[in-house]
């Protein structure tokens, strides 16, 4: 006498590698233009509770696939712009003025603003009365805005509080725009 056994079989279990394929088709979907920001959420939901391939299928079967060659040629224009972003902000450093940072001489702050009694008057309707102060501190410059109205940046990021700065470094006080630069030292010449 022989017995059998059945046992219910269930489709394997997706993987990960093909959920990441099928949501990767909805994003880019939606950067195409093909899907709607509510389709894509509700397709999302679809893709992460879809228990069969057929089912991911299904999401993405209106939209086209984006092959090896696109992707390469959407890398290669990313990289490209992002090198020409690079090289403007190259460009434009190199031209603006150099702001010499103060010899370090006992510790009294460099005042920034349109006031008569700063150290470094800017006189230009995007800087502040009293804009900033650059001092030196435990061997560091350190920037900080007094609270002006159009900021103050170091690199293209505002400053919030105080900032170490270095020589090289882009800094703005509002449209106002320099390039600190260190005093060089003059060593007698030697004939």
């Amino acid at each position: 006498m022989t017995s059998s056994f059945e046992f219910p079989t269930y489709p394997a279990r997706l993987s990960d590698a093909e959920r990441d394929k099928a949501v990767q088709v909805l994003r880019d979907g939606v950067a195409m233009g093909r899907l709607s920001h509510d389709t894509f959420v509700r397709r999302m939901e679809l893709a992460l509770a879809a228990r069969r391939a057929d089912e991911l299928a299904a999401l993405t079967a209106d939209l086209p696939r984006e092959n090896r060659f696109s992707r390469v040629v959407l890398g290669t224009v990313e990289a490209v712009s992002g090198f020409t972003v690079r090289l403007r902000r190259a460009w434009q450093a190199e031209r603006l003025p150099k702001l010499l940072l103060p010899q370090a001489a006992g510790g009294h702050p460099l005042r920034i603003g349109r006031d008569p009694a700063s150290g470094l008057r800017l006189n230009h309707e995007t800087v502040s009365r009293v804009h900033a102060e650059l001092r030196r501190q435990g061997g560091m410059w350190v920037l900080r805005d007094l609270g002006s109205t159009n900021g103050t940046t170091v690199n293209g990021r505002r400053v919030v509080g105080a900032v170490v700065v270095h020589e090289g470094d882009q800094v703005a006080f509002g449209r106002i725009a320099f390039r600190l630069a260190a005093h060089q030292e003059t060593f007698p010449h030697s004939n």
